[in-house]
This record gives structure tokens, C-alpha cells and sequence, in this order.
């Protein structure tokens, strides 16, 4: 049992089960034994290897399509490029360098990164410099935001309901004789349909963060792009860890391994609706990268000598690969040109 399990069954058993939101947060953020505080998770030698790990070009092209979202904006400076679970830096530093294509954009820029791990802040720092760090969105300053965040809210910590002949009722983490298990609570109030046996999932967090930023570009400009696995008001049980780039019993080895949950982006739309701000569809994460140049880029690396450029592009683009799992949804202000790639949800936020 890990050090981190251990503290979770002596909290159920004091207080009793706790939800999944609990339980993942404790996971990933415990200060002491928390999967985030306490590694570095990303790449080969990791659990996990994100698109930006894969190769240059994928922060690049997110480089270019915030800098033509800028240019189509006036080029307001200062302004705010700002990136929400940056990982190791290594997406920032690929914008940092696509930018400066923009004339004065880089150096317009403020860069500001989202972080709550102590540990990966240093990192950050190690490859980026001086940069200012934030605990939550809602300490951006007021001013044009730029906005990237890919694979950061898969990570948030969700609820799940189970359907039964009685109702809904929210599935909690509890004790079995031998460790931790998943139970059923009371009956709740849930305003979904559902069979017996089907599962949804809902993550509190995340339309407030997707309002908090969409406030702020609706007000003084800017743009975000999402980039994450997911899709449209979904059912299912998504709920997963992953270790040492295999699937893993989520509730296995606390703190030691990834969890995650597919992304709704419904209501990360309907927020930034709310909040005055226009969002796009998603997109299939493969189509956008092809249609901002993918395919051209790789041939011009290839053609330079990177080698690993074509398996790459398939890697990010190939349905069977990252292509179509990961969509892509962009946020900007009303009266603005749309940010490249991406088309407007034609959604009213009273019915979102």
C-alpha cells in the first residue's frame, strides 16, 4: 500500500467514503506523496508523452495560430501569453520561438503559466527563465489574454453517477478487506436521462475556469485555445490512470499514477458563452493541425534533415493515433475574427 493510500483509508475511515473529485485531488496534489509533487510524469522515461513531447511542430503551429489571432486583433501590447498546466515548458517554449515571426508579439509578451506544482515550476523555470506563475486562472491580470492549455483539463477532478432502478447516485471511493473500492452514495437530483447502469460525469471545476478566462478576453481581447481528449455532453465511465504508458486500476497505487477523465466540452462552451465571449465547435485536434499546415511543415523538417518529422505528423494527425481522440475548441471576443482554424458555435447561452 502506498504512503498516500494509507492516508486515504484512514480518512474513510474516520469520515467515510469520499467522492471521485476527492480522491483525485488528493492523488495528484497531496503536497507529501502527490502523484504531481513528487515527479516528473512526461515523456519516454514518464507515464505519459503529450503532443508538445512529440515533437516541435505541434507547439508551433499553436504559436502561429495565437500570433494570427493577435495580428487580426491590432496587436494589443501588453498582453498576456499565458499557458494552463504547462508541464515541463516545452509547449511554451515552442510558441515562444513560433511567435517571433509576428514582429514585436515576443516582445509584447508576458508570459504567465498556470502551475500548482511546486516541482514543475522549477522545471519550468530550468527551461524557460524568468516567468510568473499563478495557482488559478482567476489571478490573470486584466489585460489581452493569449491563452493555451492542452491536456490540463483532463486532469480536473470529477464526479461520477451511476444510474439505478432507484435514481442516480454518485459513485464514491470507499474500503473493501482489501483496500480501497468504488460504491454507490444516496440518490441524488440529476437533470440527465439514463438507463440502469449508465454512467456520466461531471467535473465542477472546469466550467469556472473556462468562464474565468473567457471573461477576460471578452473584455480586454485575446484568444484560448483547449486542446484535450474528449467530446460533446458525453456518457461513459472515462475515469483512468495510466503508468509507465500503460493502463492501471485507478484506484491501484495512490499517487503513483496519472489520472485522468475524458473532457465535456459542452459546458467549457456554453461558460465562455455566458461569460460574453464567442466559442468554436470542436474540431478533431488531427484536422486542425492539417488545416494550419501540418502536412507542409513536417515536409520542410523532413527536407532539413529531422527525420522523425513524418511519423510524427502521423502520431498527432492519424485517426488511429492522436487525431481524432483530441479535439481542439478556441475561444475570442465578439466582433473578432474567428482564431484560425476554428468556426463559431451558433449557441445561445440560455440554452447551453
Amino acid at each position: 500500500m502506498t504512503p498516500l493510500a494509507q492516508i486515504i483509508v484512514q480518512r474513510i475511515r474516520a469520515t467515510g467514503p469520499i467522492t471521485l473529485a476527492d480522491y483525485m485531488e488528493i492523488c495528484l496534489l497531496d503536497p507529501r506523496h502527490g502523484y504531481y509533487a513528487t515527479r516528473d510524469p512526461f515523456g519516454a522515461a514518464g507515464d505519459f508523452t503529450t503532443a508538445p513531447e512529440i515533437h516541435q511542430m505541434f507547439g508551433e503551429l499553436c504559436g502561429l495560430a495565437l500570433a494570427q489571432a493577435w495580428m487580426d486583433q491590432g496587436r494589443p501590447a501588453p498582453f498576456t501569453l499565458a499557458e494552463a498546466g504547462p508541464g515541463r515548458g516545452t509547449l511554451m517554449a515552442d510558441i515562444l520561438r513560433a511567435i517571433r515571426k509576428a514582429p514585436g508579439m515576443a516582445e509584447a509578451a508576458e508570459v504567465t503559466l498556470i502551475e500548482a506544482s511546486a516541482h514543475l515550476r522549477q522545471v519550468q523555470r530550468n527551461r524557460l527563465g524568468a516567468v510568473a506563475h499563478l495557482d488559478s486562472v482567476e489571478e490573470l491580470p486584466s489585460k489581452p489574454l493569449f491563452l493555451i492549455a492542452n491536456e490540463f483539463f483532463d486532469a480536473l477532478p470529477i464526479r461520477q453517477y451511476q444510474r439505478t432502478n432507484d435514481g442516480w447516485c454518485e459513485r464514491m471511493v470507499g474500503l473493501s478487506d482489501t483496500g480501497l473500492r468504488l460504491g454507490l452514495g444516496p440518490v441524488v437530483q440529476l437533470p440527465r436521462d439514463g438507463r440502469p447502469g449508465d454512467v456520466v460525469e461531471e467535473c465542477p471545476a472546469a466550467p469556472a475556469i473556462a468562464e474565468a478566462i473567457a471573461r477576460r478576453i471578452a473584455a480586454y481581447g485575446g484568444a484560448a485555445i483547449f486542446v484535450d481528449y474528449g467530446g460533446w455532453n458525453g456518457y461513459g465511465d472515462t475515469f483512468q490512470a495510466l503508468r509507465n504508458h500503460a493502463p492501471e486500476d485507478p484506484l491501484a497505487r495512490p499517487g503513483e499514477a496519472d489520472l485522468t477523465a475524458h473532457v465535456d466540452f459542452a459546458p467549457l462552451a456554453a461558460a465562455a458563452i455566458r461569460a460574453g465571449a464567442v466559442a468554436s465547435r470542436p474540431v478533431r485536434q488531427g484536422d486542425w493541425l492539417l488545416s494550419l499546415g501540418a502536412a507542409q511543415r513536417a515536409e520542410r523538417l523532413t527536407a532539413a534533415g529531422d527525420a522523425g518529422a513524418t511519423a510524427a505528423l502521423r502520431r498527432l494527425t492519424h485517426p488511429d493515433e492522436m487525431g481524432h481522440l483530441f479535439k481542439a475548441m478556441a475561444i475570442w471576443p465578439k466582433g473578432a475574427p474567428p482564431v484560425p482554424g476554428f468556426d463559431a458555435l451558433r449557441l445561445h447561452a440560455d440554452h447551453a
